[in-house]
């Protein structure tokens, strides 16, 4: 068996705005693992600036899994324990080398047959900008649709007022998603605001490592509190368990490249289900690679809220996809990635 990487930078086709600031292009890293002739794909999707394993020393740990790719697996698990995005493409790769072609968690799904259910996703932006993309989810058939908030709040208070003027939320389930954006005082309001507004919910309002005050709001918020980033950097199962007995949120966000993988994933849905907390997945800009698992793995967790997966479409010089979206039913095409 042997492996070799790339790296590779996606450009977005408009800047995308984030609380973190205003995005151009995304660098990404391509694993391919070889054997017997045959080739597994995978992506290591580090996201600079937000990921745990964001460090100098990335590309040299890749270059060493690399080199030891015909080790046990759980050798290589402990190993890359604090490198999830690489964790995260071997999964990939070896499941791909497993199943061949495009599959990485072969089902009804890859067989096309059943959809996921996604939000439509707002991208921050002027107020003109952040109303044409919501006139546009509604004329696709979206019913579940989140707004990034936490730079303007006056004009996102407006759109979110306007919107659910327009439609009830048996018609129109709103999330937010604040990227933890407020001051803890902020939130307090915030959250007393959206729950006027009949909002689904919101993810990490407040910014993460603050478990006292975040678990001061999750016991007393009127609207529902689903924690994102704080689950980044949370490796051990025990500390995973002691954070979620902590904080007590009523959701957690899981994005397999940030948190272990599926492994990593896995591990944090059987602790939330055992509190009785919910939780749904979404992407992190990967390419239409780790997109492509993502969403595979995700139909296979049978849950049937909307999730929060992508559709490829930010980027100018994304792979090939055989995601197609209709409506906002994600559908899986027998296609295959180009990769040279």
């Amino acid at each position: 068996m042997t492996a070799k990487y790339f790296r590779y930078l996606l450009q977005f086709k408009r800047p995308s705005g984030t609380s973190r600031g205003v995005l151009y292009e995304k660098e990404t890293f391509i694993l391919e693992i070889s054997a017997n002739e045959n080739k597994g794909i995978g992506e290591c999707a580090v996201f600079r600036g937000l990921s745990f394993d964001d460090r100098r020393d990335y590309e040299e740990k890749l270059q060493w899994l690399c080199e030891n790719i015909h080790e046990e697996r759980e050798f290589l698990q402990e190993e890359l324990k604090e490198f999830p995005s690489i964790w995260f493409g071997y999964e990939q790769a070896v499941l791909n080398l497993k199943y061949g072609d495009h599959l990485y968690f072969p089902s009804e799904f890859t067989e096309g047959t059943s959809p996921i259910i996604i939000n439509g996703l707002i991208w921050m932006g002027d107020i003109g900008y952040m109303e044409e993309q919501i006139q546009d989810k509604l004329n696709k058939g979206f019913h579940c649709i989140k707004l990034k908030i936490g730079v303007d709040w006056k004009s996102e208070h407006e759109i979110l007022q306007k919107l659910r003027a327009k439609f009830s939320k048996e018609k129109l389930e709103l999330r937010v998603d604040a990227n933890g954006g407020f001051t803890t005082d902020e939130a307090k309001i915030v959250l007393q605001q959206l729950a006027d507004l009949q909002i689904h919910s919101i993810e990490q309002p407040i910014k993460a490592g603050n478990w006292k005050d975040m678990a001061a709001l999750c016991s007393k918020t009127p609207t529902p509190i689903a924690l994102d980033e704080e689950l980044i950097g949370i490796i051990e199962l025990a500390d995973k368990k002691k954070l979620l007995e902590a904080i007590s949120p009523q959701y957690i966000i899981l994005k397999p490249s940030l948190v272990g993988g599926f492994a990593g994933s896995d591990e944090w849905i059987s602790l939330a289900e055992k509190q009785e907390i919910g939780w749904w997945i979404t992407s992190a800009l990967e390419s239409n690679i780790g997109l492509n698992a993502i969403a595979q793995y995700t139909y296979t967790k049978d849950n049937k809220m909307p999730q929060g997966l992508g559709t490829g479409g930010l980027f100018t010089n994304n792979f090939d996809s055989q995601l197609v979206l209709q409506g906002e039913e994600l559908f899986f095409l027998n296609s295959i990635f180009r990769i040279e």
